[in-house]
């Protein structure tokens, strides 16, 4: 992306997509974070066409190591377009390249938006994002918007039948496969599978709609980040996993993502979406997000001690099951079901 070649062939690249006379590639420069994508910050200098003039962007590509789960960039920019044209305030999706004999590997473009995403900042420095209590509802709304995509209003060839979607299944599979003893998780998981309730209407869901992976600047939200996880499930997943006690950054007593109350979040959510927030089912999905966030954090440390991925990121991240299995075991003490853990 850096080099003379590979700049020469992406300003070819968005030339011919664009209709214009020209392109030329300006600041280049990766920037910090995505361990399962690389995201480089790219200013375009256009000459003619419809696009002409100075536009900033995201290219978005592989990083050298990722995940199976997670979705193409071809999959996720047509994720990234439907949510942008049912009015989800996400980067809008400019350009998708699959041929890897442009960088060397598939890329999409995205229009650049300003802010930050850092978790540990957004939930601490109160002088960006604005009033916590109307960014928390602000994201409520977001949220209901992404669930506005349906299995009847869109067809996503790559995910599975909605049919076929079982999150509970998908996990106990991913724990069997560990191949080490997880008695915690082997709890909250069978107590997830006691307590379960019958199921809602499929959506579409984010899959990983929490603080850390929306930006915002001084005044507020200006777009949510990372669909590669994206797909069909049951709205209170998405809730419940924004709310889970593991993506709070330390501020407990804000369950709404970190930054404000549930009332504001379930505010905002039910006023986009028409719906009434079940707490009973967010509880159950809290549950799960720290299940599931526990497996992909042993799985993540499996990549280090096993897999030779020597990283920082990674093998922090592998050291934190322990203190998710305990928020696990503290919400689902002997017992006590699922009315009684919301009471």
């Amino acid at each position: 992306m850096t080099g003379e070649q590979g700049r020469t062939a992406l300003g070819d690249f968005v030339r011919a997509s664009f209709g214009a006379e020209s392109v030329s590639v300006g600041d280049c420069r990766k920037l910090s974070g995505g361990a399962i994508q690389e995201n480089w910050l790219v200013d375009l200098h256009i000459e003619g066409g419809e696009r002409a003039g100075f536009l900033e962007t995201v290219v978005r590509t592989d990083a050298p190591s990722g995940v199976a789960v997670s979705h193409s960039r071809a999959d996720e920019f047509h994720l990234l377009s439907a949510a942008y044209a049912a009015g989800v305030a996400v980067p809008e999706p400019l350009l998708c390249c699959e041929d890897v004999s442009v960088i060397g590997k598939p890329f999409v473009v995205m229009r650049r938006i300003g802010g930050t995403a850092l978790g540990q900042r957004v939930t601490r420095d109160p002088d960006i994002g604005g009033d916590r209590e109307a960014l928390a509802e602000r994201l409520g709304e977001e949220m209901a918007r992404i669930h506005s995509i349906t299995p009847s209003s869109h067809t996503f060839e790559f995910l599975p039948a909605p049919e076929e979607v079982d999150s509970l299944n998908e996990f106990r599979r991913h724990l069997d496969a560990l191949g080490e003893p997880r008695s915690a998780l082997e709890w909250g998981l069978r107590w997830l599978e006691i307590n379960r309730l019958p199921a809602e209407e499929m959506v579409l869901l984010h899959h990983d709609f929490r603080t850390g992976n929306y930006m915002v600047d001084g005044q507020g939200l200006t777009g949510i980040l990372d669909w590669e996880f994206a797909g069909w499930g049951e709205p209170h997943e998405d809730i419940g996993w924004f709310c889970a006690m593991c993506w709070r950054f330390g501020q407990r007593d804000k369950p709404a993502g970190g930054i404000g109350s549930r009332a504001a979040f379930y505010r905002g959510y039910e006023r986009v979406s028409g719906c009434k927030v079940d707490p009973k089912r967010v509880y159950f999905w809290e549950v799960f997000a720290h299940i599931r966030w526990a497996v992909i954090a042993v799985q993540q440390g499996h990549r280090f001690l096993k897999g030779g991925e020597r990283t920082l990121d990674i093998v922090l991240t592998g050291r934190r099951p322990a203190e998710v299995e305990y928020e696990i075991l503290r919400m689902t003490p002997p017992e006590i079901g699922l009315v009684d853990a919301v009471h």
